[in-house]
């Protein structure tokens, strides 16, 4: 496939790698074929040590608008048939790319729905331009929301106000997202990419193991309990300890200069 027909366009710069999701004449709406090339890209980055830092975009004018709810009849399959297929490679992206220790930053433009919210919500960090609206949209369909929405809105707004972003469907503004933590940062349209990137530039010269540790310390202490959680913090540093980059820290700060990470 060309760069004008993969519906997924993967980059490496340096240490990092830029993810563009790619079908702009739908919105980007995730169909069967873009959530395999997710997957496939996912696998990839999992199994490169060397990459330190991920950035998702999208195409044209919007991030990601949910599902291409066109695909969901296939000929001669039913639709649970059909969503399994979309769904199954989908998730396993989100959970593969999570697993590794590459952070991963949105950069969010347009509309943002449906299973292109879900899938922000998913990212560690997200820079959204000033016409960056989000919305959940799945009840709108009658259906209930996918791609880990369900786990990480209500982690980061509450459950009240997750179950009436669910429910309601009431679009988010930029300026609000940021209010409410669903964003970290908010830009002008034209400096999107840029600041992104620099962003994600940043955490590619980062310690890379220590981002993952404490990925995973942080997604799990919801379900911990206090104890549990410090016996996990205790591991975790341990653990960091015969890292490369704990050792360079460690020295970088005694000799007062900045420290030289390599993500090992």
């Amino acid at each position: 496939m060309t760069a004008t027909t993969t519906p997924l366009i993967v980059e490496r710069i340096g240490s990092l790698v830029r993810l563009r999701l790619n079908r702009p004449e739908v919105l980007n709406a995730l169909n069967r074929e873009m959530a395999e090339a997710f997957l496939a890209a996912a696998r990839e980055i999992a199994g490169d040590p060397s990459v330190r830092a991920v950035m998702l975009s999208g195409e044209g004018r919007a991030f990601m608008a949910g599902g291409d709810i066109a695909s969901f009849r296939e000929e001669g399959k039913s639709i649970a048939e059909t969503v399994a297929n979309l769904i199954d490679p989908f998730h396993e992206a989100i959970l593969t790319l999570r697993a590794a220790n590459a952070p991963i930053v949105a950069a969010l433009h347009g509309p943002v729905a449906g299973a292109g919210m879900s899938l922000a919500l998913a990212c560690d960090l997200a820079v959204a331009a000033e016409d960056m609206k989000m919305v959940m949209a799945y009840s709108a369909i009658g259906t209930s929301p996918d791609g880990s929405g369900t786990f990480f809105l209500p982690r980061l707004v509450g459950i009240r106000r997750a179950m009436e972003l669910a429910l309601l469907n009431e679009p988010v503004k930029a300026g609000l997202a940021l209010e409410w933590g669903l964003v970290n940062w908010v830009v002008p349209r034209e400096m999107l990419e840029e600041e992104t990137l620099n962003i994600t530039e940043r955490l590619a010269e980062g310690a890379t193991k220590a981002f993952g540790a404490t990925r995973r310390l942080l997604e799990g202490s919801l379900g911990a309990s206090l104890a549990n959680q410090l016996e996990a913090e205790k591991r975790s540093f341990q653990a960091m300890t015969g890292t490369a980059d704990f050792i360079e820290g460690n020295t970088a700060f005694l000799e007062k200069r900045k420290p030289i990470f390599v993500g090992e």
